[in-house]
């Protein structure tokens, strides 16, 4: 099983390098930042660009993989984004591991600062496919063209290209049977958050549910299972995957059990969101880590592309 880490965009880099460079040195496999313009109860505190900070990241890392946790048309247009994530890749030298979402809709802040139309959740997902399948052909095809309701490239040059051939690793999250499909199809990686639950027994039903309904629609689709890595995001349940280091090992065992190749946690903070301390962290590192990872993700970790 592989572990990753999300450290949020929140700090000046003289404070967030440090936790780049410890994410790396303690073992984790890949290190995530949110993509967002502003994130909820964080919105009115200071918050940074994800890529800007993962190139930041890739200059003082050379290992591990680096990630959006994810990435969503809310607030980006395939075109321009496609030409950052080539420069982002190159310089992290074929490290980027692209996470996509379809994005939250109102009255969440990126839903809502520029203004656009409130869209439905079915119009959500029907943007968030044309993104991924514009998002999978601007990246590998050079002079490019799509047409779709929300998304127009023309000839949309991609010289020199990514790093990662054909393109860095998608992975997409998905908890409903459309996003599920696409992740199917054009995902090397598939995420859950599982289902909003009060209590874990039922988070966990609900993560086994959709891990079966992941299963099934691969086989629908004639993929091989193992072809997609499998990611858990472990705090989107009710209890702070590093509130504990008995809570952490818990949890990668409950997704391993699952099938799950891959779990994500965050770093500790001193407040909510994702409240605890560092002290944690390091434990797990020292003690959990070594008999869960091996070594950091490189592309050939992705069967199925990347």
């Amino acid at each position: 099983m592989r572990v990753g880490i999300v450290i949020l965009p929140e700090h000046r880099w003289w404070a967030a390098e440090p936790k780049w460079r410890a994410a790396e040195e303690y073992g984790f496999d890949h290190a995530w930042t949110y993509d967002h313009l502003g994130f909820r109860s964080l919105v009115d505190g200071p918050w940074f660009s994800s890529v800007p900070t993962l190139t930041a990241a890739a200059m003082v890392t050379s290992t591990i993989g680096l990630g959006t946790f994810v990435a969503s048309p809310n607030f980006r247009h395939p075109v321009p984004f496609t030409r950052e994530l080539i420069t982002l890749d190159d310089i992290a030298d074929g490290r980027l591991v692209l996470g996509l979402g379809s994005g939250v809709g109102a009255p969440e802040y990126d839903a809502v600062v520029l203004g656009e139309p409130e869209l439905t959740a079915r119009q959500r997902a029907d943007r968030f496919v044309e993104f991924t399948e514009a998002l999978d052909g601007l990246l590998t095809t050079d002079r490019f063209d799509f047409q779709g309701a929300h998304y127009t490239a023309r000839g949309a040059r991609n010289l020199p290209g990514p790093v990662q051939r054909p393109r860095m690793p998608f992975v997409i999250a998905a908890n409903g049977p459309r996003s599920m499909r696409l992740a199917a199809r054009l995902g090397d990686g598939w995420v859950t958050t599982g289902r909003h639950r009060d209590d874990a027994e039922s988070w966990w039903k609900s993560l086994a549910e959709l891990s079966a309904t992941f299963e099934e629609t691969l086989d629908a689709l004639g993929r091989d299972r193992g072809s997609v890595r499998r990611y858990l995001m472990l705090d989107a349940g009710p209890v702070f995957s590093l509130s504990s280091v008995n809570a952490f090992t818990d949890n990668a065992g409950r997704a391993a059990e699952l099938g799950f190749t891959d779990i994500i946690a965050h770093w500790p903070r001193a407040g909510d969101p994702y409240a605890g301390h560092e002290s944690v962290l390091e434990r797990v590192a020292t003690d959990v880590l070594p008999g869960l990872t091996g070594r950091n993700p490189r592309p050939d970790d992705f069967p199925g592309g990347g």
